[in-house]
């Protein structure tokens, strides 16, 4: 198994350990929760550029990464509503986004159509991580001066998220007429 593929599953090992300290009693569990979020996001970044720079993109690892991106934001927002943190509609918009892609990406596979990541795919993960660490953050600093940042960026984010399945939806709608 090569780094990139084991920074994954790094990724994917801290997401129970994110959850556990998160939802637990622990002094400043938040903002460890956040720490932990950070560094499992930034793995993201760095399995993707570890892979392409080395030459060592694999079938597994296009496989889970892109799974093991969505069980780390999916459990960050499930948690977050258990916390009263985030309504609870918020994070369905989001899933049924990440579902309807993935399946659309699984039939464009079987039919040997590889669909790329977009920049709207992109700045739609930049976003909700960005979000979701400030929200684990109470919106710290920026509630200093009473600027809703944690809000602000997770209405860019959902918006983002419904932008970015559209137009896959809309880039690959060949793939749905099959």
């Amino acid at each position: 198994m090569n780094l990139a593929n084991k920074l994954t599953i790094a990724r994917i090992v801290l997401v129970p350990v994110f959850m556990i300290v998160l939802l637990n009693k622990i002094p400043y569990g938040m903002y460890i929760a956040a720490a932990i979020f950070i560094i499992a996001a930034i793995t993201d970044t760095l399995d993707g550029y570890i892979a392409r720079s080395r030459n060592q993109v694999t079938k597994f690892g296009k496989f889970i990464d892109p799974l093991a991106d969505k069980l780390l934001v999916t459990a960050a927002l499930v948690c977050l509503v258990q916390m009263g943190k985030l309504p609870a509609w918020i994070v369905v918009v989001i899933i049924s986004r990440e579902y309807t892609i993935s399946i659309l990406r699984a039939v464009a596979a079987s039919e040997g159509i590889v669909i790329a990541a977009s920049w709207w795919g992109k700045l739609k993960t930049i976003t909700q991580i960005i979000a979701i660490v400030a929200i684990l953050l109470n919106n710290y600093p920026f509630s200093l001066i009473g600027f809703p940042f944690s809000t602000i960026m997770l209405w860019i984010a959902v918006i983002l998220t419904i932008v970015s399945g559209v137009d896959y939806l809309y880039l690959n709608k060949q793939v749905l007429k099959h």
